[in-house]
């Protein structure tokens, strides 16, 4: 049957599912087939035993983590000494401090500039030769903010 997860609470580590058919039904992470843990709003298909579901499997889907990629990646070619790569992909802190370090670095003649320019365009080919999915998993789900 096919369905969309509702919630799922990592500490219980229990979800609920609303089936096509209307019904809801719960689930526990065992019965999760995937490699990421399950997501609220996800779309999944899956067996009914009673009410609970099993078997779960995440539904293939199309996303934008390609154009984020792309994105990401073009933010850190022309602008990815000031950090906005990082602000573009929800790393602030990080952004914050390459943009401090630019300019300071600016300032102290140059060199601390550079090297971030240097990280910036390393960030850029590591963006550009990931695939879609491992952009995704890295960055997106993942949440590592530095190569």
């Amino acid at each position: 049957m096919k369905g969309k997860i509702l919630e799922f609470n990592e500490e219980s580590r229990v979800g609920v599912i609303s089936g096509d058919d209307g019904n809801r039904y719960t689930f526990e992470l065992k019965e999760w087939k995937g490699a990421v843990l399950p997501k609220a709003g996800g779309k999944i298909d899956f067996a009914v035993n009673g009410g609970n579901a099993e078997a779960i499997y995440a539904e293939a889907f199309t996303s934008n983590v390609g154009s984020k990629k792309i994105s990401a990646a073009l933010f850190a070619f022309f602008l990815g000494a000031f950090g906005a790569h990082k602000f573009y992909l929800g790393y602030t802190q990080q952004g914050v401090i390459m943009l401090l370090v630019f300019i300071f670095g600016f300032i102290l003649l140059g060199l601390p500039s550079v090297i971030i320019g240097i990280i910036a365009f390393i960030e850029f080919i590591l963006y550009l030769v990931k695939s879609d999915d491992e952009f995704e998993q890295t960055y997106i789900v993942g949440r590592k903010p530095w190569f």
